[in-house]
């Protein structure tokens, strides 16, 4: 690994350093005051990583490595837990692939519930799940009844019916071919339904607990549970059940994929011939940094030990990466998760226009209408620039081209 330092030091007042991996890669305002902010923190472990898609969250900083001891913050870790990437690569070519691409969006559209609907039946959620995703269920139900049974609330979510379904926002499925022009399958989804029901319970339990205490936070979603209270046990079982909920879920949907794109008149018979790389990037673990035992929150970052896969997407018309970490300690072995909003979805929708959003997506089979106008590449950060910034954080196995993508 080079010597040479390829990240910035950010002195926080009253706090713990922050590194920053964002050297050619624009940083907000608001997100840098938000990464002091956790910085100061009592319990940080050495100093907080940003990695090089930091944007603003709730709380903490999307793309942002949290090292604790003691204490967790519920809102670093999100709403969306568990939320991650999953990448098969198949035997298929690009000769394989029919001429118009519609048939292939269709079907895979037709297999996997994505999106909401206003009222009515969410068309994002299964009426009556199939048989995989009901088998699924059945493994993770013990666990969850435990939960609810001290937490009723939690119950009150689309559980059952999400397991094996996509979700909206940035969640996304997208056919690749890589530079070889071989075939994969992408995915972006996490816990759905009840890992935000999950996230924003706790959260809001860590808030009352800091106002029963009267403690003083730089920012009141910075609120924490402390290790051997009731609360941070309960939490941690519940964020590592919604963990595994996700895991399951893109196995279903990856599962599902494959079996509806099998099924397109023309394609021929096909496999995975590449172990699949499932992970997640937005999560806490117990891991071992510098000489501590420590929960460790990945806000948007992928966990990088030295030879650990990961996944890199960018944006609907940008190149996506499959990469393999380098051990470096310095991030916690961690690098970036995408390449980062540069914008607000309300901006977004006000700056670009449907043509922007064909034009910046030519080529590619996905939908063009005004609901994805948040999503269209030009309000992301360069995936280009994300990528040079973290060179000695990871390295790229694999480059992969859109030519099918899915939005919720």
């Amino acid at each position: 690994m080079s010597t040479k330092r390829s990240y910035d030091v950010i002195h926080s007042e009253g706090g713990v350093p922050i590194k920053a991996w964002t050297r050619g890669v624009p940083i907000e305002e608001a997100a840098a005051k938000q990464l002091a902010n956790v910085a100061r923190m009592p319990f940080i472990h050495q100093w907080v990583a940003a990695m090089p898609d930091v944007h603003w969250g709730i709380g903490a900083t999307v793309g942002s490595v949290i090292p604790t001891i003691g204490a967790i913050i519920p809102a670093a870790v999100g709403v969306d837990i568990g939320c991650g990437m999953m990448a098969v690569r198949t035997t298929l070519t690009a000769s394989d692939l029919p001429e118009s691409l519609r048939g292939v969006r269709a079907a895979i559209e037709a297999a996997v519930p994505h999106g909401r609907t206003s009222r009515g039946r969410d068309k994002g959620a299964w009426s009556t799940p199939p048989p995989a995703a009901a088998a699924a269920w059945a493994g993770l139900a013990p666990r969850f009844d435990a939960i609810i049974a001290r937490h009723p609330a939690v119950g009150h979510s689309n559980h059952r019916t999400h397991l094996g379904t996509l979700g909206t926002g940035n969640h996304f499925i997208e056919v690749c071919l890589d530079e070889s022009d071989r075939v994969w399958f992408l995915l972006h989804s996490g816990s759905r339904g009840v890992g935000n029901k999950i996230g924003r319970y706790f959260i809001e339990l860590a808030k009352k607990d800091m106002r029963k205490w009267i403690v003083n936070l730089p920012d009141e979603d910075l609120a924490y549970l402390s290790e051997g209270t009731e609360h941070f046990t309960e939490y941690i079982e519940a964020v590592e059940w919604a963990q595994t909920f996700a895991m399951t879920n893109r196995r279903l949907m990856m599962d599902a994929i494959t079996a509806a794109v099998g099924a397109v008149p023309g394609i021929p018979p096909f496999r995975a011939e590449m172990e699949a790389v499932n992970c997640h990037h937005n999560y806490v673990a117990r891991e071992h940094h510098y000489g501590k035992d420590v929960l460790l929150t990945r806000k948007g970052a992928v966990r990088a030990r030295e030879g650990d896969l990961g996944i890199i997407p960018g944006s609907m018309g940008a190149r996506s990466y499959i990469v393999r970490g380098k051990g470096n300690p310095e991030s916690f072995h961690s690098c970036s998760h995408g390449a980062g909003r540069a914008m607000s979805r309300a901006e977004a929708k006000r700056r670009f226009t449907l043509e922007d959003h064909a034009h910046a997506t030519a080529g590619i089979e996905c939908r063009k209408d005004a609901d994805v106008l948040d999503e269209t590449p030009g309000a992301y950060k360069s995936i280009d620039a994300v990528m040079e910034a973290q060179k000695d954080l990871v390295e790229v196995v694999h480059t992969l081209r859109q030519v099918v993508c899915v939005k919720g």
